[in-house]
């Protein structure tokens, strides 16, 4: 007999409205916001904000498509599936296995953050050690049940709020009290001195929209909940429609106020804003509280990240060839309703990061590739835009269901916007060497992907 809110495949709706809420917060705010957000505000100052407002648009336009196309079926554990299904296998298999790939390395960079932060506390813990006891405990919560992933992932995004809305409440009153600072008194007006849309040069302004890009990147994750949400159909229109507004309070006006406290020509890029503020409060022990954000927030990416990842492979063995070693192997659902040994292989990668920290070479090289994977995510949102468009078209399209706003104009802008953000890294020196590996794998990776279907498809005489 099926248990109560089972799916066909095995899985289980056992996350809540209220889970799926905090990890689409989670999956907006991101430790860039906390640490990186000084190296945009020097850069661009106040038409920072601007940038954010812009990107936050683009990407809510994205999570809309995907959004639409899991209401009309809420099934898929992966936005990955559409692809699939509406483009072909061989896209399908690309975008599959290259985002699966740049979750392995994102899962990698933040279990190395995570070691990092904690090694703020305890600078002598062995980095390796410290990556493989917080592997293990989100290990082994992912693998408990979704519902448990859920609670972990709700008091993490809690964590985050909480500093933010802390940040927010005292930027205010610092700039309701006119408060005198080091660097001047806490205004609105220090928000609009010697204002210019590109204060340190056209060059800086375009080299932000990158940077402000991938603090937003990670913010699909939560359709990947839908799957296994009680309510799906409700669950995905809250949480993608309040994301604009997450990004209007959390991003915006987090800068708003850090501008208004700490004017954007005296703030640091290679420190966190938000000790700049705490620290002006009077917070003297404000770097080691923000150390205990970013953790968490790391942690969080890292949990969201093993998740994902687990999903994303079982998708993939799902959609392998009947009687593959793939499918016997991975398409399986564990008892508790997780797919188990799609999370256990996942892991299993990853724990190339603990050994990585033996080498401050192995250390770089890692970093590049990180990189590179980052940007493929950037070729996949526009395949999945792409899917979409194709959705809308097909016998599934639904009329009154969940749909993109204005879609005629607003799906080829967003595909437009997204493709302009890849190309733009080639004129960012920091950029090429991941741009251009991206760029590399999408051509070597994606012609073996069409060549091999297409010796499928002839073999089985399509």
């Amino acid at each position: 007999m099926a248990k109560k809110h089972e799916n066909a495949d095995g899985t289980l709706r056992s996350l809540s409205n209220r889970h799926v809420q905090m990890i689409a917060i989670g999956g907006t705010i991101g430790t860039g916001l906390f640490l990186g957000s000084g190296s945009t505000i020097s850069a661009t100052g106040p038409s920072v904000i601007l940038i954010y407002a812009f990107m936050g648009v683009f990407f809510f336009f994205m999570l809309r498509a995907l959004g639409e196309m899991f209401y009309s079926d809420p099934n898929h554990h992966t936005f990955v599936s559409f692809i699939t299904k509406y483009l072909g296998p061989a896209a399908g298999n690309f975008a599959g296995w290259s985002y699966w790939i740049g979750l392995l390395f994102a899962c990698m960079a933040e279990l190395t953050a995570v070691g990092t932060y904690f090694q703020y506390w305890f600078p002598h813990a062995p980095l390796w050690l410290v990556e493989l006891i917080f592997l293990g405990a989100l290990t082994l919560l992912n693998l408990t049940a979704a519902r448990l992933f859920g609670e972990t992932e709700f008091w993490f995004a809690m964590i985050k709020i909480i500093a933010i809305i802390s940040m927010i409440l005292t930027g205010v009153f610092l700039v309701a009290t006119h408060a005198k600072t080091p660097v001047g008194y806490a205004s609105l007006a220090s928000l609009t001195k010697n204002f210019k849309l590109a204060p340190n040069g056209t060059y800086a302004f375009f080299t932000a929209f990158p940077m402000v890009f991938f603090s937003f990147a990670g913010i699909e994750f939560v359709t990947i909940t839908i799957g296994e949400a009680e309510d799906p159909h409700q669950v995905i229109k809250k949480a993608v429609n309040e994301t604009l507004l997450r990004i209007l309070i959390f991003y915006i006006g987090t800068l708003t106020v850090i501008m208004c406290v700490v004017p954007w020509w005296s703030v640091s890029a290679s420190s966190s804003p938000f000790v700049q503020v705490f620290q002006l409060a009077g917070f003297a022990t404000a770097a080691s509280v923000l150390n205990f954000v970013v953790l968490t927030s790391a942690a969080s990416a890292l949990n969201s990240t093993i998740f994902s990842a687990g999903r994303h492979f079982f998708q993939l063995a799902q959609e392998a060839k009947k009687g593959s070693w793939l499918k016997k192997k991975f398409a399986k659902i564990a008892p508790n309703g997780v797919p188990a040994r799609g999370i256990a292989i996942s892991v299993l990668f990853a724990l190339i990061a603990p050994i990585l920290s033996f080498s401050n070479t192995a250390i770089e090289v890692f970093s590049m590739v990180a990189g590179a994977t980052s940007d493929i995510f950037i070729l996949v949102y526009v395949l999945a835009l792409l899917a979409h468009r194709k959705y809308r078209k097909s016998s599934d399209f639904m009329e009154d269901g969940f749909k993109m706003p204005f879609y005629q104009v607003t799906s080829p802008l967003t595909i437009a916007f997204f493709l302009v953000i890849f190309f733009s890294l080639f004129f960012v020196k920091a950029n090429i060497f991941g741009a251009s590996l991206a760029t590399a794998w999408a051509v070597f990776f994606g012609s073996f992907c069409y060549f091999h279907q297409r010796v499928k498809d002839k073999r089985a005489g399509k």
